[in-house]
């Protein structure tokens, strides 16, 4: 994440929010998580700069498991959200700590802890900074699908390494993943015969719209529904 877009409109965080519960799947990693616990499918929903606790994603969390999914949404910000309203911020030093390798690697970790519990096949989307972690994951084989959504940074080295089902959904108004990008990397990734793939830009949708929207928007809801049910049908289709 690079852009102002990234932190336009900032949940209220709350750890007592969603259906599910918090417990540390892996040491020292906590994560929200919902569903059935004999599931054998499971999706992992990596967060934006605004981290676990954001209410909207706990709340597509929930979602997402009353298809029969667990859903985990791991504290990949361990505690340490993107902070607007500290006057003594570093932000420069926020974006070093908080290194999307190093998401990635503690997403891979949650996902031997899941499969060694007996999950059979594991989704991942990411969010913004989430994105940035997915796209890594996508090309490895710890996953068997991925939703990359209004991504931040990420290069076509990476989508060239993708080897799972990927969606990417992404926004009209979007300073940091254009349009034109997107459908760019979706042009990489249908070169790929070996498995499906698509991009989806919204119209008159902006960074973060999945999980920023406003409640009183009937526009902004309806375009954030239509994306999570795009996500859900991907998962549903690939990660079984």
């Amino acid at each position: 994440m690079s852009s102002s877009q990234c932190l336009e409109n900032p949940p209220v965080l709350n750890p007592n929010s969603g259906l599910g519960r918090v417990e540390e799947i892996t040491s020292g990693l906590k994560s929200y998580i919902t569903g059935s616990p004999t599931s054998k499918l499971a999706i992992v929903l990596a967060c934006d700069a605004f981290g676990y606790e954001a209410p909207k994603l706990r709340k597509l969390a929930d979602k997402i498991a009353e298809a029969g999914f667990l859903v985990v949404v791991p504290d990949f910000l361990y505690g340490d959200p993107y902070q607007l309203n500290n006057p003594q911020f570093d932000r420069d030093s926020w974006m070093k700590k908080h290194d999307t390798v190093k998401g990635c690697d503690d997403a891979k970790k949650v996902i031997a802890a899941l499969k060694s519990r007996g999950i059979s096949a594991v989704g991942a989307a990411g969010f913004c900074w989430g994105g940035m972690v997915v796209v890594k994951l996508a090309g490895s084989d710890d996953i068997q699908a991925a939703v990359i959504l209004h991504p931040g940074w990420i290069t076509a080295d990476e989508i060239n390494a993708v080897k799972v089902p990927t969606a990417i959904l992404g926004a009209e108004t979007d300073q940091i993943s254009p349009p034109e990008q997107m459908k760019q990397f979706g042009e990489i990734l249908a070169a790929k015969s070996e498995f499906e793939s698509y991009v989806k830009i919204f119209d008159g949708a902006v960074h973060g719209w999945t999980l920023r929207y406003d409640d009183e928007d009937d526009s902004a809801v309806k375009k954030a529904e239509e994306a999570h049910s795009d996500m859900l049908k991907w998962f549903t289709k690939f990660v079984k």
